[in-house]
C-alpha cells in the first residue's frame, strides 16, 4: 500500500498517536493498560475505605458488631450501616464487667466464701 496522504487532506502533518495500516495502535495499548490498572486501584481503595471501621474497632469491645456492619454494607450496598459502624467503632464502650468481677470477689472475701474463678 501507499503511504501517500490524499491529495484532498486539509493538512499534511497527521498526528502521531494515528496508526498506519497494519501498524499497532499504541494509543489504545496504553489506554487499555492505564484502565486495568485504574481500576484496579480504585477497588484496592475502596475495599481499604470499607474496612476502616474494623481497623478502628480492633481490640475493641464492639469489635464484632462493627464487623457484622460492615459485611452488611457491603452485602446490601446500604451505607447506613458503614457510617452505623464506624460511628460504633469511634466511641469506646466502657468495660463494665471488671469491676463487677472485682466486687464479686471482694465480696465473698468479706463473707468468707471461697472464690469461683470463671
Amino acid at each position: 500500500m501507499s503511504q501517500a496522504i490524499h491529495p484532498a487532506a486539509a493538512s499534511t502533518h497527521l498526528p502521531a498517536f494515528l496508526a498506519g495500516p497494519g501498524e499497532t495502535d499504541w494509543l489504545l495499548v496504553a489506554m487499555g493498560i492505564f484502565l486495568v490498572i485504574f481500576v484496579l486501584a480504585i477497588g484496592i481503595l475502596y475495599l481499604h475505605l470499607h474496612v476502616l471501621p474494623d481497623r478502628i474497632a480492633h481490640n475493641k469491645v464492639q469489635l464484632q458488631i462493627v464487623c457484622v456492619l460492615g459485611l452488611l454494607a457491603m452485602f446490601t450496598h446500604m451505607h447506613i450501616f458503614w457510617i452505623a459502624g464506624l460511628i460504633l467503632a469511634l466511641v469506646d464502650i466502657p468495660d463494665f464487667i471488671t469491676p463487677l468481677k472485682r466486687i464479686v470477689a471482694a465480696t465473698e472475701t468479706i463473707a468468707g466464701a471461697k472464690h469461683r474463678p470463671e
